[in-house]
């Protein structure tokens, strides 16, 4: 009997303790349970680590400094037909999440799935491309992928270009009929934009 699960669902975590409890729970209130959380505590001086384990048990660590090499990371250990990204700021708005995932995945023969996710900068609050790259957003947690289309294909080590390596790696595949895609038009994720202390806050600041 195959035991492995549905899902692999992929947090990278940099120092954060003050704000990951609120992604976790989005993940542990879902209906649909077949899954397995997979969280990688990357160059963390803080509780990251042990908040994580009240979690899950599938924790790694790492010194990368790099949120895409950590990705990397989960995706070597995901052991699930389907792979999710989630970041540690971010969260699913429901708990409907994985149920609705799990449906699209069983009902069409896409190894590629892009949903909508709330954008707070967004003036109508969700956002997607529906016009180039097959309506596929470059942000990793922006889809679902099956773990054998992604194969071996990667994140790069470059820190302002790893999503779109990873990305346009993925549609590369699908331009030369190496896979599928369909886009779900349904809300799912909320992508915490301007959280003080994130990347994009600290960039804004400059």
């Amino acid at each position: 009997m195959d035991s492995k699960p549905f899902f692999s669902i992929i947090v990278p975590a940099h120092n954060a303790a003050g704000h990951i409890n609120k992604c976790l729970d989005s993940i542990k209130m879902q209906t649909f349970q077949d899954y397995e959380l997979i969280i990688v505590a990357d160059n963390c001086s803080d509780d990251t680590a042990k908040i994580a384990l009240g979690y899950t048990d599938r924790l790694l660590i790492t010194w990368y400094g790099r949120d895409g090499l950590a990705r990397n990371d989960g995706i070597d250990a995901a052991q699930g037909e389907w792979i999710l990204f989630l970041d540690d700021d971010d969260w699913w708005i429901h708990e409907y999440v994985l149920e609705r995932l799990h449906h699209y995945a069983t009902h069409t023969d896409a190894d590629l799935l892009p949903f909508q996710f709330i954008w707070p900068n967004d003036a109508h609050g969700r956002y997607y491309w529906d016009h180039a790259n097959y309506g596929i957003n470059i942000a990793p947690w922006s889809k679902m992928y099956r773990r054998s289309f992604i194969g071996d294909t990667r994140f790069s080590d470059k820190e302002r270009t790893s999503d779109e390596a990873f990305a346009y790696g993925l549609i590369d595949k699908i331009e030369r009929g190496e896979g599928k895609y369909y886009f779900i038009h349904e809300l799912y994720y909320y992508y915490n934009y301007m959280r003080p202390g994130s990347q994009t806050w600290e960039d804004k600041q400059k």
